[in-house]
């Protein structure tokens, strides 16, 4: 009997497990069908929330920098945004066109200079007048022709500037006698041909010796000479400084160390002469007739003004600007006649 149950009870049992599998296999899909609506409610918010800008840190409302103003103040906020009305004043409003600025004068700068051992201090020259804006140097020679050294010097300076040079008389070279008259006449006939057919511009002269330091403040004072300028000068006339003594903005006198009757006792680094003024008197020269050393600047000045129209500058003529610092005399005593360097070198 028992072998007899064995085989009944076998199909039962396959039946069993069958009905078993379907169940669990419902219940699966069952719950995979409920998830699967929401899974990708899930999926299709966060697409849309990675595609949506984030907003700034920190909101600022918005300024056109056209609209800024001179000064860089922001316009009040407004209610309401601007109107096509709004937009025809503005264009309609009549913009402020900027002021044309005068031209800056120009300051012609007239060195006399003669061959020398230490004649490149001009370099020292050179530095002080290449941060000058708007300066034009006329460097004369006291020569018959135009030397290698000075022109070579010219083409490095990078300065504009007008190379002339006319050689002193024999007979005006000896000591006691005024020195560079003829070379600050070539410069003065230089500027008178160049402004004679055209219109004179703005400009100022003065005479810049070779052996002077300037401070660059002295250029901005004597741009704005009307007529002639005047300031003191330091170490010169056996003094610590010379100038002129000035009383409600008006030249009284001289405070100088020496001859204090001149009619104008100043050094010829101390003024500066509007160009106007040496183009309207084409006779003003310095004159070596009748002239005596340390009168020259006396005798120029006479031709083409009087000492109240004099025009203080440097503070009223309580600053120093420029110093006559003469360079020490070289000592050559061991410089070898023979025997020379091989290679020429130029000092």
């Amino acid at each position: 009997k028992l072998r007899a149950g064995v085989p009944r009870l076998a199909p039962l049992r396959g039946i069993r497990e069958a009905g078993e599998e379907r169940t669990m296999k419902s219940v699966l899909f069952s719950r995979f069908f409920i998830l699967l609506p929401w899974v990708l409610i899930v999926i299709i918010m966060l697409d849309v929330d990675t595609r949506r800008p984030a907003p700034p840190l920190t909101p600022r409302p918005y300024f056109s920098p056209y609209a800024l103003g001179r000064g860089g103040a922001r316009p009040p906020l407004r209610r309401g945004g601007p109107g096509r009305g709004s937009e025809k004043r503005n264009e309609s409003r009549p913009q402020p066109q900027p002021q044309p600025q005068p031209p800056l004068p120009t300051i012609y700068a007239i060195t006399p200079t003669y061959s020398r051992p230490v004649q490149k201090e001009l370099t020292r020259l050179a530095n002080t007048f290449r941060q000058v804006a708007q300066l034009h140097w006329i460097l004369v020679e006291d020569a018959a022709a135009r030397s290698e050294l000075v022109s070579r010097f010219l083409a490095r300076a990078g300065l504009p500037c007008t190379h002339l040079h006319v050689p002193t008389p024999r007979r005006y070279k000896r000591p006691g006698l005024p020195r560079a008259t003829e070379q600050r006449n070539a410069g003065l006939a230089w500027l008178r041909q160049r402004h004679q057919h055209q219109r004179a511009q703005p400009g100022v002269l003065f005479f810049a010796d070779d052996d002077n330091t300037y401070s660059l403040e002295l250029f901005q004072e004597m741009r704005t000479t009307r007529k002639v300028s005047v300031w003191p000068v330091g170490l010169v006339g056996g003094r610590r400084y010379e100038r002129p003594l000035v009383e409600n903005g008006k030249v009284v006198g001289w405070y100088t160390g020496w001859r204090a009757d001149r009619p104008f006792a100043i050094d010829m680094a101390g003024f500066a002469v509007s160009l106007q003024v040496i183009l309207s008197n084409p006779k003003a020269v310095f004159k070596r007739r009748g002239s005596q050393p340390g009168m020259q600047e006396s005798d120029f000045l006479k031709q083409i003004t009087t000492v109240e129209e004099l025009e203080p500058k440097a503070n009223n003529c309580t600053k120093v600007l420029v110093w006559h610092t003469r360079t020490e005399k070289v000592n050559l005593a061991n410089e070898p006649k023979y025997h020379l360097d091989t290679v020429k070198i130029e000092v």
